[in-house]
């Protein structure tokens, strides 16, 4: 690839060879070969449009869930985050909400509003991007739960309004239209119900204490399996501590790795099928990963 160069103008921002450890949570990742920031969803369209058919293209938000290989991303990256930033009531008890917002600005904003309940939101870590695509949750209630209707757009440009009996959904897993991403959501809570900006300072606090937040990770990595907890399976597995090169199974929470400063993405790769195969070993559980793990390996 070519080394790093951007331009931008009011099509949006393009950037060759951009290195992705600069945007995961894991600060690890090799080049995208085009990283491409649009100025809003018209924009966006166009671009897409102009793309040819053959192009790889690949949904980007916060990075809070992602594991990018060591030799990059081909194709075209967009980078949705800071783009759908809309938030706004839509009716007595809807919301609008755009795909880049926080989720913690979004439990925040329906306290204030007095919906709820919101304040799970708080406990979901990136954007409401991500929480639609992998129907996050958090202290028992999931994103979906509260979904009325989508915007979406898709590898062409087209723009389209989907709803939730498109969608087949289940425990961290949305499948519906492939190659096509989330730019907007109608949400819908429950009017004067008792919404506590205290309740969520409370979650928030809990997960500060309970978790590395301080160091670079991805959140949780596997997704809990039914009935347990796959940090218990993992902390059983004596794996706590466990390292490959400067990946770290945290000593904090057994369901997070972080970077100690140099891993590789290669580390972090190698050191969840290390985590999957022992758990699996011991306890005869197989522990599904979260993250998503994408891009090319480095030859």
């Amino acid at each position: 690839m070519m080394a790093a160069e951007c331009s931008a103008d009011s099509a949006g921002e393009i950037r060759k060879a951009e290195p992705m450890s600069r945007h995961t949570s894991w600060r690890v990742g090799g080049p995208a070969e085009i990283f491409y920031r649009p100025t809003d969803l018209q924009n966006l369209a166009q671009y897409l449009r102009s793309l040819e058919v053959n192009v790889p293209v690949f949904w980007f938000g916060l990075g809070s869930n992602l594991l990018v290989r060591d030799g990059g991303l081909r194709g075209v990256v967009i980078a949705a985050s800071g783009v759908f930033t809309a938030l706004e009531k839509s009716g007595e008890r809807r919301v609008r909400a755009g795909a880049s917002v926080a989720c913690t600005r979004l439990a925040r904003q329906c306290i204030r509003w007095g919906f709820a309940p919101a304040e799970f939101f708080a406990g979901i870590p990136g954007l409401l991007g991500g929480a639609l695509a992998m129907n996050a949750g958090a202290h028992g209630s999931e994103t979906w739960q509260r979904v009325r209707s989508v915007q979406t757009i898709d590898r062409y440009g087209e723009i389209r309004q989907r709803y939730p009996d498109e969608y087949e959904i289940a425990y961290r897993t949305v499948r519906g239209p492939a190659d096509e991403w989330f730019v907007e959501a109608e949400l819908e809570f429950e009017a004067n119900a008792a919404a506590s900006m205290t309740t969520m300072k409370e979650m928030l606090a809990r997960r500060k204490q309970s978790q590395p937040l301080g160091l670079p990770s991805c959140g949780s990595v596997f997704r809990n399996p039914p009935g347990d907890f796959a940090a218990r399976l993992i902390e059983e597995s004596g794996l706590k501590g466990c390292r490959i090169g400067e990946a770290e199974v945290s000593e904090k929470h057994a369901n997070f790795i972080i970077n100690l400063g140099e891993a590789s993405a290669l580390d972090i790769e190698n050191l969840i099928r290390h985590v999957q195969q022992t758990v699996a070993d011991r306890t005869g559980v197989e522990l599904i990963p979260e993250v998503r793990i994408v891009g090319e390996a480095v030859q």
